[in-house]
């Protein structure tokens, strides 16, 4: 298991008791959602910028921009989930979360770990099980329906993200990508909407989204403007377009 991390050094923290609070770990949550707080207890995987595993810190802790303008970096993963047709399933951040909330994005977008299961780096096999729980909790999708010998890991993105003055991304993500009908039980807590778009809607949906209202993540806007579209186009065919040496530096 990781140490925790001292956010004021970024070393690991040698007091990992749970009711700590490191210095970094500052911002009053008693305004937000029960539920979304108390997920902001999970533990995150702290990375240096080569994705090395070098710590644990809260999600609260990881998500604070206060932590992230020192640098913080943690590990992420997103998910794009394709049916039978080949549409692609987004959903809209539900109201509650804390970071982004409202926003449209790609099916799921979370974090694995600091456990022995999603900390395992043997064929990207953590980020893949990560994959898998966050898919059940946030849509509903059982597990046996988004089997982890089913994902493909295609990159790394690493970028940065404020969402508003307190909260923000700093991320090292990994690319999933997965073809199958499913079933959805919409967790409301995590999600407001869902819809399935063919390529031609989502282009469209993304040009009209100032002019709309519509809000998008950050890192969902990243991913359309360098690679979801060749990506998308050769879903038949993306070994050719899997780089797993690179992390691709966004912003």
């Amino acid at each position: 298991m990781l140490a925790q991390t001292n956010t004021s050094t970024g070393a690991p923290d040698t007091n990992t008791s749970p009711s700590s609070t490191s210095p970094g770990d500052i911002v009053d949550l008693s305004a937000y959602d029960d539920e979304q707080v108390r997920l902001m207890g999970e533990m995150c995987i702290v990375l240096d910028n080569n994705d090395k595993a070098i710590g644990a810190a809260s999600k609260k802790t990881c998500h604070q921009m206060s932590n992230i303008s020192k640098g913080m970096v943690h590990r992420a993963f997103s998910v794009f989930l394709f049916n039978s047709k080949n549409e692609l399933l987004l959903q809209q951040r539900a109201v509650e979360k804390i970071t982004f909330p409202e926003c449209f994005t790609n099916t799921c977008c979370s974090h694995p770990l600091a456990t022995e299961a999603e900390l395992d780096e043997e064929d990207q096999i953590g980020v893949k099980r990560a994959a898998q729980r966050k898919l059940e909790h946030e849509l509903g999708i059982p597990a046996d329906q988004v089997p982890l010998d089913r994902f493909q890991y295609l990159t790394r993105i690493h970028y940065v993200a404020p969402s508003d003055g307190v909260w923000g991304e700093h991320e090292i993500d990994y690319i999933l990508f997965i073809r199958a009908d499913v079933d959805l039980n919409v967790n409301a807590n995590e999600v407001m909407s869902v819809k399935y778009v063919a390529m031609d809607e989502l282009k469209q949906m993304i040009a009209d989204a100032d002019k709309n209202g519509t809000k998008l993540t950050p890192w969902f806007r990243l991913i359309d403007e360098s690679f979801l579209y060749k990506w998308w186009a050769n879903l038949d065919n993306l070994e050719p377009f899997k780089d797993h040496a690179t992390i691709h530096r966004l912003n």
